[in-house]
């Protein structure tokens, strides 16, 4: 399984409850897009995931910033994934990135806005924010490996499936 994060906005720890702790703690590897804001975070969440492909968000300090890229690629089984935290110009942007990076999925965040959208090119993917939703349902994403691709499940900390969708 790959669990996706964003936006957990803490100054101590991980700030995972619940399912989302659990997803983590269960998945091959982890996607976090950003915004865990301090290095105690950072570090909280490489010690409860096996795999970490972190990048690093506007929120972010400067310690935090030093240590992950602005973007990176991952590609997951058989499914390449473009990371970025934000992208100024929503969806279209999002996509253009998708394109350049060759991706079949687009993982972003900073909205705090769980959800998916399906374009053209490339599937754009927000998993919220697990700890400050800021209005929004709170979220992360869960992947699993499908026959064609990947299918995937947009989660709340209490279990709770809001969203499923396929890659």
């Amino acid at each position: 399984m790959l669990t996706v994060c964003s936006d957990t906005h803490s100054s101590e720890g991980h700030a995972l409850e619940g399912r989302t702790i659990e997803a983590v703690r269960e998945a091959d590897a982890v996607i976090h897009a950003g915004d865990f804001t301090s290095t105690s975070a950072l570090d909280a969440f490489h010690d409860v995931a096996d795999t970490l492909y972190p990048v690093h968000g506007n929120a972010d300090s400067a310690t935090v910033r030093e240590r992950l890229p602005t973007a990176r690629t991952v590609e997951y089984e058989g499914v390449r994934i473009a990371v970025t935290h934000r992208r100024d110009g929503g969806p279209t942007a999002l996509s253009l990135f998708g394109r350049q990076k060759g991706a079949d999925l687009v993982i972003s965040g900073h909205s705090h806005d769980p959800g998916v959208v399906e374009t053209d090119e490339v599937t754009l993917l927000n998993p919220g924010s697990h700890a400050q939703p800021r209005g929004n349902r709170p979220g992360h994403a869960e992947l699993v490996p499908a026959d064609d691709g990947l299918d995937g499940k947009l989660v709340q900390p209490d279990g709770t499936v809001f969203e499923e969708f396929s890659i």
